[in-house]
């Protein structure tokens, strides 16, 4: 849920709304869910684990083009069973489309979710993260009420519950803690809509997975992606797998509710362009890379300029996305046509004396249409609602390691090794 699907206009992953108590759902939509919980004994709502650190590594599947997502085979449960989700760093909530009965549910890979008995309390730390104060209510104290909304238009309504996470750990060990997800029983499809069973939530907060699962004292509150350009990948959580020394770090915005290394000056081939202070933010639940909409209608006149002169046209035909360029023959790969584009980067500040650069080669910027056409992945987010808000999506994070370390709230890069599952530091970066 929320990413984009190629030739729409919309962003995902960020939330923009996130809220429970009565006034999200019906009391014919809670009593439907009441009745179909089954009574019994609630679980032990945590368990005792090995609390030496160590990491989780999970395959990736997908890819920007055509898919226009990436996701994670999980297995939840008991018995524990596989699950597709969608991998938002945009979003803390994980939940499932769930058999509670379903009142409204999309298409999925798998059988839909039959919960556990164990309900998250209202008054739940992990329950009262997910909404301000001002609208937590508790009519039912036993139950945790979420609803959802993303940037796209998809939700899911449910309610919180408790369940085993089957993983394996670096240190080979095999564990399945309870964690907290969402049980969504009334699910409405976005405009980006693919088949998924769920959203795994790797945002910043107390109900993310990483959250929860550096809590139990399993791993180091630290999550990393590396996003193959030939497609899947890999994700973790942990921080034993890469040298710290060879990433390049920038602090997190402390104010900000999601991944932002905060302001951003703009950069086209090494030289100033005048865009400074872009608010800025890393989300995986974006296919796309979205500029605000002077800094884009600013970075689409530096590439016309550049383009002046070469053997490239608009491609106006092609709704790919918005801007596409056809060269005299159909473009097999990004080594076509990489040669005419320039790198563009971000800057961003540290302290007042050093900067770290995000750059941005033709590769993180453009696709190969089905028409074999040069297409930019850099959207106007302005047109989307984004307003000023800069998003980095997955096109411009492809064969990187990008890190969001909780830990030491800082935000880091590296170039990657993203075609195959780590096996020591050296091989990730």
């Amino acid at each position: 849920m929320g990413k984009e699907k190629v030739g729409f206009c919309v962003v995902g992953g960020l939330v923009l709304v996130l809220f429970l108590g009565s006034s999200i759902t019906s009391d014919d939509k809670r009593q439907r869910w009441r009745k179909a919980m089954i009574s019994g004994e609630t679980m032990a709502s945590s368990m005792l684990f090995n609390r030496v650190p160590s990491s989780i590594v999970l395959p990736l599947h997908g890819n920007v083009y055509p898919n226009g997502y990436y996701n994670v085979t999980l297995n939840i449960g008991q018995p524990s069973k596989p699950y597709f989700l969608d991998v938002d760093t945009g979003s803390d909530l994980t939940w499932l489309q769930c058999d509670a009965p379903c009142v409204h549910c999309t298409k999925a890979p798998h059988p839909y979710y039959r919960p556990s008995n164990n309900l998250v309390a209202c008054m739940d730390p992990i329950c009262q993260s997910l909404h301000s104060n001002d609208d937590h209510r508790c009519e039912n104290p036993e139950q945790c009420d979420y609803e959802v909304e993303y940037a796209d238009g998809g939700s899911s309504l449910g309610v919180l519950v408790r369940d085993a996470f089957n993983l394996n750990f670096t240190n080979e060990k095999r564990q399945s803690p309870l964690l907290a997800l969402g049980c969504g029983y009334d699910q409405l499809p976005g405009g980006s809509h693919h088949p998924i069973d769920g959203v795994l939530g790797l945002g910043k907060g107390k109900s993310s997975i990483a959250s929860q699962l550096s809590s139990l004292g399993l791993v180091r509150n630290v999550i990393g992606h590396c996003l193959s350009r030939r497609g899947g990948g890999f994700l973790f959580f942990g921080d034993d797998l890469y040298d710290p020394s060879r990433v390049a770090w920038t602090p997190m915005s402390p104010d900000a509710k999601h991944y932002s290394p905060g302001l951003a000056e703009l950069t086209f081939d090494g030289k100033a362009t005048g865009f400074k202070k872009l608010l800025t933010t890393f989300d995986s639940g974006s296919s796309y890379t979205y500029l605000n909409s002077q800094a884009y209608q600013g970075l689409i006149s530096l590439l016309k300029k550049e383009l002046s002169g070469k053997p490239l046209r608009e491609a106006s035909d092609d709704q790919t996305l918005p801007l596409c360029w056809k060269g005299r023959k159909p473009f097999r790969s990004i080594r076509d046509v990489e040669k005419y584009f320039k790198t563009f980067a971000l800057s961003f500040t540290n302290d007042r004396k050093s900067k770290t650069l995000l750059e941005f080669p033709p590769e993180a910027y453009l696709i190969i249409s089905s028409k074999g056409n040069a297409c930019l992945g850099i959207l106007n987010g302005t047109e989307v609602g984004l307003n000023d808000l800069n998003v980095i999506g997955d096109i411009s994070m492809q064969d990187r390691v990008v890190i969001y370390d909780n830990e030491k709230e800082r935000i880091g890069w590296a170039p990657g090794n993203c075609n195959g599952l780590p096996k020591s530091r050296s091989f990730i970066i």
